[in-house]
């Protein structure tokens, strides 16, 4: 088969490589159909994910169909279409008994595109396939499902319910990329009263207005914690999210909440970021962190069924599976392109 295979920080090629092969009774084989570019993927070829191993296959999102399943498998067979989500569940493990997937003891969590080949390729082994994969529903294109693998669960749950988003809220999301554009769309589901959008792209600050966002702030032309604040009476935003992953939004998601308020961190951070406690420890402020556990796939499922979330409008882009070169550049380069999120098909879209 062919696949993308990482060779090290900033190098990676489509070239031939193994097929993969059923190493447990649970495995699954799926042929990809449809995958696409995640922000994480970026910060791999950066060097910022020391798991990641010279000679791996990238990518940790997919729709396809089961070609082969292992004996222990019983709930998808041969000849199913199905999500294959970012995360992966052993279901017996202590944290896959709470839910917490991403923290998986039994050999699964985010292990796909890091510490096992990925979804970047024309076949894909699929470990606990009967946990890590959601039939395709009727009526959802490959392209709308395919969002469902990673950003909205992850916008929604490390974002949205980690932060304690509640009707009323004014809501601050730091980086209007995929993750933070899902933010400000899971978001909305729990009626605040104010979302607003903080980012240095001005064609990414104008896509946060057309997935919702009541205000969008350009923090390389003002400043962004003297404007919320004038925004909230001089309180600050109830909930902050950081949805970019390098130090400088961090530290300034935690200058955007009022004192109680909560800053939930989102992106992937390959260096450190200060957290000054002398000026916030005596503020009362809540901050996580978390991986996707996609403890919540099966409802955004019923969301984007019923047409409560609209993912199609993430797509910006399509691309050949001979094209991810031309992919990779055009994902790295939003500012200048546009691009949201990149959608590479065996099948290229119209």
């Amino acid at each position: 088969m062919k696949a993308l295979v990482y060779h090290g920080p900033g190098s990676k090629a489509w070239e031939e490589f193994p097929d993969p092969v059923l190493l447990a009774d649970t495995d699954a084989i799926v042929r990809v159909e449809t995958t696409t570019i995640c922000g994480t993927d970026l910060h791999i070829l950066k060097g910022d994910v020391p798991t990641m191993a010279d000679g791996r296959v990238i990518g940790h999102e997919a729709v396809g169909t089961v070609t082969e399943v292992g004996t222990g498998v019983k709930n998808v067979k041969v000849g199913d279409r199905v999500l294959v989500s970012c995360v992966t569940a052993c279901g017996a493990c202590r944290f896959c008994r709470d839910g917490s997937f991403g923290q998986c003891l039994g050999g699964g969590g985010w292990i796909l595109g890091n510490e096992i080949d990925g979804t970047q390729a024309e076949l894909v082994r699929v470990p606990f396939a009967d946990n890590s994969t959601y039939p395709v529903p009727p009526g959802v294109s490959d392209e709308e499902l395919l969002m469902l693998a990673d950003i909205l669960p992850t916008a929604y749950e490390v974002g949205v319910l980690n932060g304690r988003v509640r009707p009323g809220d004014v809501v601050v999301v730091v980086g209007a990329g995929p993750i933070g554009l899902s933010a400000i769309t899971s978001a909305q589901l729990f009626s605040p009263s104010l979302v607003i959008a903080v980012d240095l792209t001005a064609s990414r600050l104008e896509a946060a207005k057309q997935f919702g966002a009541d205000v969008v702030i350009n923090n390389g032309q003002q400043d962004a914690v003297a404007a919320v604040r004038e925004l909230t009476g001089g309180l600050g935003a109830d909930v902050a999210i950081e949805a970019v992953g390098v130090p400088a939004t961090f530290e300034l998601a935690v200058d955007l909440v009022r004192p109680g308020g909560h800053v939930a961190n989102i992106g992937v951070h390959g260096t450190a970021a200060t957290l000054h406690l002398e000026r916030i420890w005596d503020r009362n402020l809540t901050i996580t962190t978390g991986l996707v556990d996609t403890y919540s796939t099966p409802t955004l499922l019923k969301l984007l069924v019923g047409r409560q979330v609209d993912a199609a409008k993430f797509v910006t882009h399509h691309f050949g599976f001979d094209e991810f070169e031309k992919a990779y550049d055009t994902f790295s380069r939003a500012g200048d392109t546009g691009a949201l999120k990149v959608v590479i098909s065996r099948t290229v879209a119209e």
